[in-house]
């Protein structure tokens, strides 16, 4: 009998668990033939998420749990489930019921028979974010498909279900900053991915501010690419010879028309904004050593603090 993994990173859900077990619990009576387990990633909650999976999972033995000692963030959460992940397949979804977990069951029919080695969702629509948040989301997926080789599909979902290989050579990426939607995409693999509407979280708050969603996209571009570090260059060697055309105007029009020089607001001006183009220049390259500077620390990407999940390593 196949197994299934369903891994469900949780960081202050208690609102939105009694939702999610009530809504996933009916899907797996709908599975048949399947092992199912159910793994809930405690990603440091200071509320009483804990305390719920705990419960949980003395009166449903499906349920399992993995407690980090503190916030690590939702890709430690994901790499976690993964590698403790012991199924022929492994479902990735979240708590908050913005993936629909009835999908699993269309995700399952078509996985199963091994023409697909992983069944994606994505989103069509962002009905209910704002504004803004939408038309930030879809010029990233534009820049970052224009300047990396790995496709990034717009819309994408870390809800998916994969077989074994796969989430095996994804586990097999051991670095430390990671973008799991540039990883799934990296380690290729036959994927089909279906598409739903968008739908608002059950309960409680959405811990992705626009602040932390604008990181997470310098995260993935920085991982995927290093067109940043080509475009500082190419605007050094740009303004450089702008200057040098300047220089040469100003010898000629003092030499030769003996205009003076003078204007000392444009000066100003110019002077500024070559200056913010070496800091933002050089802030690309800090970006790319800090990433390379985390990476030679080889700090774990998590700690567990508490489990009732046996290692089958």
């Amino acid at each position: 009998m196949k197994k299934i993994n369903i891994i469900v990173p949780c960081y202050n859900e208690e609102k939105a668990l009694p939702f999610f077990y009530q809504e996933i619990t009916k899907v797996i009576e709908k599975l048949d033939d399947v092992k199912t387990e159910i793994l809930f990633i405690d990603d440091g909650s200071t509320d009483q998420t804990l305390n719920y999976i705990k419960n949980l999972s003395e009166k449903d033995n499906k349920v399992k749990y993995i407690s980090f000692s503190r916030n690590f963030g939702k890709e430690a959460a994901l790499l976690a489930g993964l590698e403790k992940s012991d199924g022929d397949y492994v479902t990735l979804m979240d708590a908050d019921l913005q993936d629909p977990p009835e999908l699993l069951l269309e995700m399952w029919d078509l996985i199963k028979d091994g023409e697909y080695d992983s069944i994606g969702t994505r989103r069509i629509n962002r009905k209910g974010e704002p504004i803004i948040r939408s038309f930030c989301a879809n010029c990233f997926y534009k820049l970052i498909n224009k300047m990396s080789k790995v496709e990034m599909i717009s819309g994408a979902r870390d809800f998916r279900i994969m077989n074994r290989q796969m989430v095996d050579s994804i586990i097999s990426l051991k670095e430390y900053n990671r973008y799991s939607k540039g990883l799934f995409s990296f380690v290729g693999f036959k994927t089909k991915w279906l598409e739903y509407k968008n739908v608002e979280r059950v309960a409680g708050e959405t811990k992705w501010s626009f602040f932390k969603l604008f990181k997470y996209a310098i995260e993935g571009i920085v991982s995927f690419t290093t067109i940043p570090l080509v475009i500082s260059t190419f605007l050094g060697l740009l303004f450089f010879i702008i200057s040098f055309i300047f220089v040469i105007v100003i010898f000629v029009k003092t030499l030769i028309f003996g205009d003076p020089v003078s204007g000392w607001p444009s000066l100003a001006c110019i002077i500024l904004f070559c200056a913010g183009i070496q800091l933002f220049s050089l802030g690309i390259i800090g970006e790319y050593l800090a990433k390379t500077y985390l990476e030679t620390k080889n700090r774990p990407v998590y700690i567990i603090r508490e489990t009732n999940k046996k290692s089958t390593k």
